[in-house]
């Protein structure tokens, strides 16, 4: 780690970790009722950052997984750690005396609408460095994730994407990437540019099809069939977020549903619809689609099957306030996968 923060002590899960995640996790205040924040009298304190709702909804479906990450040396920083801890992630993450966690306030301007406000500038994770990566943890790892959020942080935060993407490549380690795009931090066009400093070396792709089209120049974000056949070269995994609509999502010639080499050379695109839910809070509902679609694979099942996981998951995650809170555990994923149905009170 660097030598100017200390480290808060990493949490094991009994076993090595499956997936690593590194990215930027903030504070969060939010307002528990509707309404501007120019006049509501109070919030609550939580936490959300896409890697660690990743993390935490892997945790939750039994996936031992890493988050790695800096705070700072305050009460947001160690409440950030501690709830993530809790979850059973093991965390690696450097303390930083010099610079404050990130901060982002989410609110409910209507009953239809969400506002979210980042105070991320100068944070201590803005300052990643490639020495935060701890030696051996990618390398024994099945899978690498990370997101476009990261790059646009800092120089240094993208050079520590892909320093993490070199060690994986080398140590044969999967790359995952989702797009998450979040235009407040830069320009389409920036994110292309650094993420194309990696992309080859990309097993599974997510993202929206506005997002992916930042990496598909010339094919419009409407022909989602355009872009997955675009982006899925090389035998890489692309996996369309559709909201509502589910997902779909198509293995690159070269590698078979579950990896094996057998795919034809003009292969399938797999669409997977979406399930009706009340929804609450569409926040985080894309992490938990990811985290769904990763634990199914790693679990060794077939891409139809890791879409109906991942649309569950995603699902699941909107009925709920918050933006990991949601993030299902194996029964309540068994229970939607079966049909649901399920009488609405416990007692």
């Amino acid at each position: 780690m660097s030598t100017e923060a200390g480290v808060a002590d990493a949490t094991t899960t009994g076993s090595g970790p499956r997936v690593v995640a590194i990215g930027e996790t903030m504070a969060m205040m939010r307002s528990g009722t509707i309404g501007s924040l120019a006049h509501l009298p109070s919030v609550d304190i939580s936490l959300g950052g896409a890697e660690s709702n990743l993390a935490i909804g892997l945790r939750r479906l039994d996936v031992p997984v890493a988050w790695v990450s800096r705070v700072g040396d305050d009460p947001l920083g160690t409440r950030v750690t501690r709830e993530i801890r809790a979850e059973g992630v093991e965390v690696h993450c450097a303390i930083d005396p010099t610079r404050p966690t990130g901060l982002m306030v989410k609110s409910r301007p209507t009953g239809t609408t969400t506002r979210v406000d980042y105070y991320r500038a100068g944070s201590a994770a803005s300052a990643l460095t490639a020495d935060d990566l701890p030696a051996g943890l990618i390398e024994q790892a099945d899978i690498l994730h990370l997101s476009g959020i990261t790059p646009l942080l800092s120089p240094t935060a993208h050079a520590t994407n892909v320093a993490a993407v070199q060690r994986a490549a080398a140590a044969e380690t999967l790359v995952s990437l989702d797009v998450n795009y979040r235009s407040r931090l830069g320009s389409r066009e920036h994110l292309a540019e650094l993420l194309g400093e990696i992309l080859e070396h990309v097993d599974v792709l997510f993202g929206g099809p506005e997002e992916l089209s930042i990496l598909a120049p010339g094919v419009a974000e409407d022909d989602h069939r355009g872009l997955l056949r675009s982006l899925a070269v090389d035998g890489r995994q692309v996996v369309a977020k559709l909201g509502a609509d589910g997902g779909a999502a198509l293995v690159g010639a070269g590698t078979g549903p579950a990896g094996d080499g057998t795919a034809p050379a003009d292969p399938e695109i797999i669409v997977a619809p979406g399930h009706r839910v009340d929804v609450v809070d569409t926040v985080g509902a894309g992490d938990a689609f990811v985290a769904g679609y990763l634990s199914a694979q790693l679990d060794g099942l077939d891409v139809p099957a890791r879409l109906a996981r991942a649309n569950a998951c995603g699902a699941l995650a909107c009925t709920t306030p918050g933006d990991w809170e949601g993030a299902p555990r194996r029964p309540d994923l068994d229970g939607m996968l079966a049909g649901g149905g399920a009488d609405p009170v416990s007692r």
